[in-house]
């Protein structure tokens, strides 16, 4: 290899090419460098400059591969080495790679801060240059968004923990142009981002635990009114109603008050039926067509009773469960024609069946006339 030059004063453009070269070669940036990996299997570890001046970074600062000689050798960090003609530099053997261990990774953990309050704008090289007189930096990444954008923030390696939490001390770190700083170590960073997000977790659960008490209040509130809308509209039959049918209460009603939805299953000896107006004025309305009788259903006597009170409420409320029941099984049901749906319905639910004005069941969202 070349002899380094000793002694003498490196000028301004030759330290930042001896620090590019070196940062390329050095800790932090080999391991991960793909390219660079790769060169160095192809000549024993050299390199050519040609193929050094390729990169951005050093060819921003010199096309000269004189000049990348001159600093390489007024270099006092002994890191690379120069071949004899001065075409190649290379890693010096003697300063291998430190082993990527644990060990390794912990030491540089510990090493490392964290500092954020950067304008968006602001370059590796003014980053750099601020840290100049604050510490020897080894690294700096910036740290970059979802465009590969500079985020305003950086983690830096110290040369030693001692020294980065001498510089977290600093008050001269706490305000770059004007923009207060945040500055910790990189430890504490995270240790914070858990606890943050930790915290965000909890919040979010609770603000979810108050969205569904807040939905399930909401649709109490809903149901109750729907419960307070329809007093009234509910009248009780019983008797001796063996041969009867839906259908036959329909018949009897339909001329005088739109029915709801029928509670009631053939063979038993009482129901209930839902009226979309009062209940007490549709039994009145039949009587009077009747002269004054209670109406009776194909000729059978029944006893009729206009629901009040708290059977009334627990009456209307297992409607609303039993049409809820057959809503959501229409939903599950396997086609979305109305023949299809109607005989889907009576199947799943034979004693659940809403009625309207012209004798036909109804198929589509006679819920939300409820709800």
């Amino acid at each position: 290899p070349a002899e380094m030059v000793d002694n003498q004063e490196m000028s301004l453009l030759e330290k930042k090419v001896a620090e590019q070269i070196e940062y390329y070669f050095g800790d932090h940036n080999l391991p991960r460098d793909k390219f660079l990996k790769e060169q160095l299997q192809l000549d024993d570890g050299w390199v050519t400059l040609e193929t050094m001046l390729k990169f951005n970074r050093l060819k921003s600062l010199t096309s000269d591969p004189a000049v990348i000689v001159e600093s390489l050798q007024k270099s006092k960090t002994g890191l690379l080495e120069i071949s004899e003609d001065k075409t190649k530099i290379r890693r010096n053997p003697n300063k291998p790679l430190p082993e990527n261990n644990e060990e390794y990774r912990d030491a540089l953990k510990h090493k490392t801060i964290y500092m954020k309050g950067f304008a968006l704008e602001t370059t590796l090289d003014e980053i750099k240059e601020w840290f100049a007189d604050k510490g020897t930096v080894e690294n700096i990444y910036l740290r970059k968004g979802a465009q590969k954008t500079f985020k305003g923030s950086i983690f830096a390696v110290l040369e030693s923990e001692e020294a980065a939490k001498a510089l977290v001390e600093r008050t001269d770190v706490k305000e770059y142009k004007g923009n207060e700083m945040i500055v910790m170590m990189k430890d504490d960073y995270f240790s914070k981002k858990v606890a943050e997000r930790k915290q965000n977790r909890v919040e979010a659960k609770a603000k979810a635990k108050s969205e569904k008490e807040d939905k399930q209040k909401q649709a109490e509130d809903e149901e109750l009114k729907s419960l307070n809308d329809q007093r009234g509209c509910l009248l009780k039959f019983s008797g001796e109603l063996g041969q009867i049918s839906r259908e036959d209460f329909h018949t009897v009603f339909s001329d005088h008050a739109r029915i709801k939805w029928i509670d009631f299953t053939r063979g038993a000896k009482e129901g209930t039926i839902l009226f979309h107006s009062n209940a007490q004025e549709a039994l009145q309305k039949v009587r009077e067509a009747k002269g004054g009788e209670d109406p009776k259903v194909k000729e059978q006597v029944v006893q009729w009773e206009v629901l009040e009170g708290d059977v009334e409420m627990e009456t209307l409320k297992k409607i609303i469960e039993d049409q809820q029941e057959s809503m959501n099984k229409r939903k599950g049901g396997r086609g979305n024609s109305e023949d299809t749906v109607n005989t889907h319905a009576e199947q799943a639910s034979p004693k659940k069946r809403p009625l309207e004005s012209n004798g036909q069941r109804t198929v589509a969202l006679f819920l939300y006339d409820f709800l």
